[in-house]
């Protein structure tokens, strides 16, 4: 047995039996027996009891996993070519993953070429860096005229994604209804 536990154990062997009255318990529970009983249910899901003298029933701890790897994989060395055998798996399937992505990525240079070749202007124009955030003069002006949510809407919007403002289909309708005098920003695109 280790010091430490030793001790422990000597510390509890020559501790008082029962606390004063004068003590005060700042952890303990609360004595709320009564009411709804779904904040214990959802506690005890949540956070399962330390005692492992028995396996979960989602199997986060089994009291007889050691044996059943023991069984299935009786040597490190069998663990150890699992292992490498695994390790090599994955090297083959990023290696098929790279080989497909540089395969890709060739042919749409290709395609850039031709493009190039046929027509450098929409070249270009498919080759343009674009600030999504830069605003044009006509934008600038009209946000003069605008409320501050259309303003924040407006400055949230990254051109060429979906709209963050624009709600997601749901099967039920929302609870506030629904905002017939909602207009979109209307920008030149």
């Amino acid at each position: 047995m280790s010091a430490s536990l030793i001790c422990l154990r000597q510390a509890r062997t020559f501790a008082p039996r029962s606390l004063p009255a004068t003590t005060r318990g700042y952890a303990a529970p609360s004595a709320d027996t009564g009411g709804d009983p779904k904040r214990e249910i959802i506690r005890r899901v949540l956070y399962p009891s330390n005692i492992r003298n028995r396996s979960t029933p989602i199997g986060t701890w089994r009291p007889d996993v050691g044996r059943a790897l023991q069984r299935a994989i009786p040597s490190v060395q069998a663990h150890e070519t699992i292992e490498r055998a695994w390790l090599l798996h994955k090297r083959h399937v990023r290696q098929k993953r790279e080989a497909e992505t540089a395969r890709k990525f060739e042919a749409m240079r290709k395609a850039m070429d031709v493009l190039h070749e046929i027509d450098p202007k929409l070249y270009l124009e498919a080759n343009k860096k674009d600030d999504p955030r830069a605003r044009s003069a006509e934008e600038m002006e009209k946000v003069k005229t605008m409320k501050a949510a259309e303003i924040r809407a407006m400055e949230a919007r990254i051109r060429g994604l979906f709209p963050r403002e624009l709600r997601i289909p749901t099967d039920t309708p929302s609870r506030t209804g629904w905002k017939y005098e909602w207009k979109a920003f209307d920008r030149p695109i």
